[in-house]
């Protein structure tokens, strides 16, 4: 979902969509013709600025904006003909997961601290991931939770997928990528 041109230009919602408020966390409604300002379009989901208050539109809600969902790497991915997962795919997954009100990925934000593999009892492959926030008070972590676990579901050969939120150790800048810290001046 590369459309710049939408940036800082006026957009009126074409029909109600479902939002979430950041970084409170609530639900709301969006109502059609409603003008909002796109400021993040990354991984899928578009935060936008609606009356001043920050909000995310998932991305089965973008069309609302006139754009499309973008494409994901796990889209084109074939499986494994012997029902391995491929574990490149997942973090390449992770990679699309943003933080709505940071233009940086999960991953070099430094919020996944364990991601495994593992043959669950039906048979499939369980990934587990244990990931935490840049707050331990964000509302917005139920929604990255989901975000995680459905992307990663999409992986082709993965039959469940187990989040769990943690905060041992907390979260600090240090745990960014070099480039993460370096694009958000905090190195």
């Amino acid at each position: 979902m590369n459309q710049p041109n939408l940036y800082g230009q006026p957009i009126s919602l074409a029909r109600d969509c479902a939002a979430v408020m950041i970084p409170e966390g609530s639900k709301v409604t969006l109502a059609a013709g409603t003008v909002v300002y796109v400021t993040q379009a990354l991984g899928g989901a578009v935060t936008v600025n609606a009356d001043g208050n920050l909000a995310r539109i998932a991305a089965a809600d973008v069309d609302a904006l006139g754009m499309e969902a973008a494409s994901l790497p796990a889209d084109q991915a074939q499986g494994n003909a012997d029902g391995s997962v491929d574990t490149d795919l997942i973090w390449e997954q992770l990679s699309t997961c943003y933080d709505p009100e940071i233009p940086i990925n999960i991953v070099e934000l430094g919020l996944i601290y364990r991601c495994e593999v593992k043959a669950s009892e039906d048979g499939g492959n369980r990934v587990e991931i244990d990931m935490t926030l840049t707050a331990p008070g964000c509302g917005m972590g139920p929604f990255l939770v989901d975000d995680v676990r459905t992307k990663v579901a999409q992986v082709p050969n993965v039959s469940d997928v187990e989040v769990e939120l943690v905060f041992d150790p907390p979260w600090n800048q240090e745990m960014m990528s070099e480039a993460a810290r370096l694009e958000t001046g905090l190195y």
